[in-house]
């Protein structure tokens, strides 16, 4: 396990079974080469963590030795690993805790879910994939379509691929644009995709059709699980514009 270096600041990326990993080794890149910053990859154990595609990674810290203050803290998205976050205790107790005292508070693709199951997008715009982009409201935040979003110290970006977009706009806002560009340059990012299909608006109808229903079970549970979240606001009490009351347990 990784031991914290004090001098640096601390950027702490959640794994967890399912994960993207996508979503998650684009910022990563961008993020370590941050000077100045450190990252980390967290998780309730040491263990290996599988993502939704067989992709394994293992944590450099826990939970709970997690610093309380960190520069960033960030959520990877996936499918039925972000619906199972969104229910357990655990995890949104340390995405409350850390995110309340974070400088950025950030996802990507679906991970803005995880975010607003913690009560941490109240009252913020924010998107997700394009897919899940209407569950947003249930958890209280309004969806924008943007690929990469940025409420006050929300940066949340949209599916998959958006992460490296939103890497490189947190990064410009954490080290300064030349310095994102740098790293820019560094990685060859200047995407020319071969296909314009990258979208609901540019894919061919049929495609479109095809994708939604392949994400009709994935886009009800987490219906259901946004659900069953905003209803223990209501019976504690609180609306859209409150947050969410503070964990104890981290």
């Amino acid at each position: 396990m990784s031991t914290l270096n004090r001098d640096r600041q601390t950027i702490a990326m959640l794994l967890y079974p399912g994960f993207t990993a996508l979503d998650l080794v684009g910022p990563h890149h961008v993020f370590a080469a941050l000077e100045g910053y450190e990252v980390q990859l967290i998780w309730k154990t040491d263990d290996l963590v599988t993502s939704d595609t067989g992709l394994s990674l293992k944590p450099t810290m826990t939970l709970r030795d997690c610093p309380e203050q960190l520069a960033v803290l960030f959520i990877p998205g996936g499918t039925h690993g972000t619906i199972a976050m969104m229910q357990d205790p655990d995890v949104l107790s340390f995405v409350r805790s850390r995110g309340e005292q974070s400088d950025y508070v950030t996802s990507v693709c679906t991970g803005s879910l995880v975010l607003g199951a913690a009560g941490l997008l109240r009252g913020y715009h924010a998107t997700s994939h394009w897919g899940a982009l209407g569950i947003l409201n249930l958890l209280g935040a309004e969806p924008k379509t943007d690929r990469v979003v940025r409420d006050r110290n929300r940066f949340t970006g949209g599916g998959v691929t958006a992460g490296i977009d939103f890497g490189l706009t947190l990064a410009a806002q954490i080290k300064g644009d030349r310095y994102a560009q740098g790293v820019q340059l560094i990685m060859e990012y200047a995407p020319n995709p071969p296909f314009n299909s990258g979208t609901p608006e540019t894919a061919p109808e049929e495609l479109t059709t095809h994708a939604q229903t392949m994400f009709a079970p994935f886009l009800q549970a987490a219906r259901e699980a946004a659900v069953a979240v905003s209803a223990t606001w209501s019976n504690a009490g609180m609306d859209s514009n409150n947050t969410a009351p503070k964990n104890t347990l981290l």
